[in-house]
């Protein structure tokens, strides 16, 4: 059913009246109701699907989250919030909302330990050679590109991964705590119920809204707010060809069945704004395990476009977004190890010119690249893209070979960024900057804290946090 607004001006039949009502059971909303209820507030959690988690519990449960978190330190790591600042400021985009990443680098130990708090648990150890979720149970990770050129000389590095402790996918332990401790909580949680349509006065003040439950539609007031928190927009084709075409061509995309922009239409058809709708987070696992990172990425025209050695998912933006997603990983004999996420060898050679032939790039444009790079390597440096030491290695050991990093033959992870235009206290905005009253959202259906680069763990951080804010503000109104 299309998303609508309705009438709220005259006498409307409500089924039930409630103080806050929260649309979505994934992290956001499950920290929206926690908060909200936390608060005295009467809470309602109305879910689409017959159970709460969705695409927060198809995740790898990385929670990204710093500035000396107890977890950090137990580890023996120091960082701090003006660190976390500067690497989140310099790495988001070029348009990061600067007040929502201040206050998150702020609250940011304090938001752990509410984790924890809710049931969470996080093993008080370090792994080391993911970009992810780890194999183990272990509790922290990098998530992201801190020790990679540009953004370790801009700020301190630190992992910041925080991981629930589970072995590999730590998504579904996240999401099973948080679901457990909103059972417990004086929150109501109401399943197979989908929100159609939002009743609005001519103020344009929420009052509440009608959701559908097997055919039955249920009318439900909201006093004092109405909070969405219904995932993304990736699987719906239509949105993404006109807002971010380029994600329709990769492989998977990472979401459960709701992330079908529904809760940003609604916000939409209430006067909601939006922002960001181009920008998509896409992971290229090519350098999965780390070893890999010795490789060089070139692309249609043999030439290196990004230093290997950063977070995969800045991989798969390069790869994609500025390469049309034609890409090819280049290793020697040497250095050849298998990818934990692919298996397409795209071409070999004994030489430079036969892998450049097989791969049909023009021709001497990868004998140049590795000609410089390794001239480079041997001596430890690398002045085009600037790659760890650790990872520099002359690739001058035949025979040659090139993974397909093409979007036609690899694992490109996606899904989007973009979503409602929201202030620091989750209050949805129109085009004009004004809140509208009454309305709420919080994590992926909103444009959050990664506004065109990603971390891993910041969906699932910026969702519970800001999904708190929002219940806060909400309980005030």
């Amino acid at each position: 059913m299309t998303s609508t607004i309705r009438d709220a001006n005259g006498a409307v039949q409500w089924h039930e009246e409630v103080d806050v009502l929260v649309l979505g059971l994934g992290a956001a909303g499950a920290a929206a109701a926690l908060e909200a209820s936390a608060l005295g507030a009467e809470t309602l959690v109305l879910e689409r699907a017959s159970g709460g988690g969705g695409t927060s519990a198809m995740s790898g449960g990385v929670i990204y989250l710093g500035g000396g978190t107890a977890l950090q330190k137990a580890c023996g790591f120091e960082d701090s919030e003006e660190d976390m600042y500067r690497y989140l400021m310099a790495s988001t985009g070029l348009a990061p909302d600067q007040t929502k990443i201040s206050l998150y680098c702020e609250g940011s130990v304090d938001h752990y330990d509410w984790l924890c708090a809710q049931g969470v648990p996080f093993k008080q150890t370090f792994y080391h050679g993911t970009s992810g979720e780890p194999p183990t149970d272990d509790g922290l990770v990098w998530s992201g590109a801190e020790n990679a050129h540009p953004f370790k000389d801009i700020a301190r590095p630190a992992p910041r991964g925080h991981v629930p402790q589970v072995e590999h996918q730590g998504g579904p332990l996240l999401m099973q705590k948080l679901c457990a401790a909103v059972e417990a909580s004086p929150a109501r949680i109401a399943t197979d119920h989908r929100c159609t349509a939002l009743y609005q006065d001519h103020q344009g003040r929420i009052h509440g809204v009608a959701a559908e439950s097997f055919g039955e539609e249920r009318r439900i007031r909201a006093r004092q707010g109405v909070v969405i928190t219904t995932g993304g927009f990736v699987l719906n084709d239509d949105m993404l060809l006109k807002h971010a075409p380029l994600a329709l061509r990769c492989g998977m995309r990472v979401a459960a069945t709701g992330d079908d922009g529904s809760g940003i239409r609604l916000g939409i058809a209430a006067g909601g704004a939006t922002i960001h709708m181009d920008s998509v987070s896409v992971s290229l696992p090519i350098t999965q395990p780390w070893g890999l990172k010795r490789g060089i990425l070139v692309n249609q025209q043999g030439q290196r476009f990004v230093n290997e050695d950063t977070y995969y998912g800045r991989l798969g933006e390069a790869a994609l977004l500025h390469n049309d997603g034609r890409s090819y990983m280049v290793v020697d004999h040497g250095i050849f190890e298998k990818p934990e996420y692919m298996e397409e060898i795209a071409g070999v050679g004994e030489t430079p010119e036969e892998l450049e032939r097989a791969l049909a790039l023009p021709e001497g444009s990868l004998r140049a690249t590795l000609e410089l790079y390794n001239h480079h390597a041997a001596q430890g440096s690398d002045p085009v893209f600037h790659k760890t030491a650790e990872y520099l290695e002359p690739l001058d050991r035949p025979p040659y070979g090139a993974f397909d990093c093409t979007t036609d033959k690899a694992l490109y992870a996606v899904f989007t960024l973009g979503g409602l235009h929201t202030d620091s206290d989750g209050r949805v905005l129109d085009p004009e900057g004004d809140p509208i009253p009454g309305l709420y959202a919080a994590g992926r259906s909103t444009s959050g804290i990664a506004v065109g680069g990603y971390s891993s763990g910041l969906s699932l951080g910026d969702g519970t946090f800001f999904g708190r804010r929002a219940a806060r503000a909400a309980t005030r109104a």
